[in-house]
């Protein structure tokens, strides 16, 4: 089972942070504050992250220095950030926030409904990677009982099956999910990382075939899971 998604919340109001988890409640992940850039590094060095929401107005390490920190590590880099901001300084101001890596910009008031489907996708993104994972990592454990070769005596019987009918069920829900982001005209980040996801998904299938009994001797090598 892939366990809940976490999401953190960066803020240094503790209403704003409240509010964020009354909103974002209904989607019944992991919420995890942080009251300040240093302490929303601190903790992206021990968890991983379906999606990051950082207010832009914070003392110290404002909004745009703790994104350009989090892009700059190799092991945060590729987690989604959305901006929120209780000002609008004009077009410049939100180009600076693209440019710092964030995947949205939202201005404050906002739409409780609009900023919980758009967080809801990167959920849903995130898990179907953890998915996709779990799959390549019994993929490497059948190639190494097997020795890395098709038709070995060490090989389990029914786990190529079982392997399969799983990933079916992850390219039957990531398909699906593609479809909702193309009918709602959905942010382009969220689209380039779905087809991201697919693209990993189709190399695990190819490698998943090729260790079907016929197709060849060979250790087939598994799609990259950056």
């Amino acid at each position: 089972m892939v366990q809940k998604a976490k999401i953190l919340l960066v803020d240094d109001r503790p209403e704003n942070l409240l509010a964020l988890e009354a909103i974002l409640s209904a989607l019944d992940q992991t919420l995890v504050r942080a009251s300040s850039g240093e302490e929303a590094l601190k903790a992206l060095l021990t968890d991983d992250f379906a999606v990051i929401l950082l207010d832009v107005q914070m003392p110290g390490m404002d909004g745009f220095e703790t994104a350009a920190h989090i892009k700059r590590r190799e092991r945060t880099r590729d987690i989604p950030i959305i901006f929120l901001t209780a000002i609008n300084h004009g077009p410049h101001h939100t180009f600076r926030g693209y440019a710092a890596g964030a995947v949205d910009y939202i201005s404050k008031p906002f739409d409780p409904w609009v900023l919980r489907a758009k967080v809801s996708v990167f959920v849903e993104l995130y898990m179907k990677n953890c998915q996709l994972k779990e799959q390549a990592a019994l993929l490497r454990l059948q190639l190494e009982g097997g020795g890395g070769a098709v038709g070995d005596a060490k090989e389990p019987a029914g786990l190529l099956a079982e392997l399969s009918a799983r990933l079916a069920a992850v390219e039957e829900q990531a398909e699906a999910l593609s479809k909702q982001l193309d009918d709602d005209s959905a942010d382009a980040a969220a689209v380039a990382t779905a087809a991201h996801l697919e693209r990993k998904l189709t190399g695990l299938r190819r490698a998943l075939d090729a260790l079907e009994p016929g197709t060849g001797n060979g250790a087939p090598s598994l799609p990259s899971q950056s």
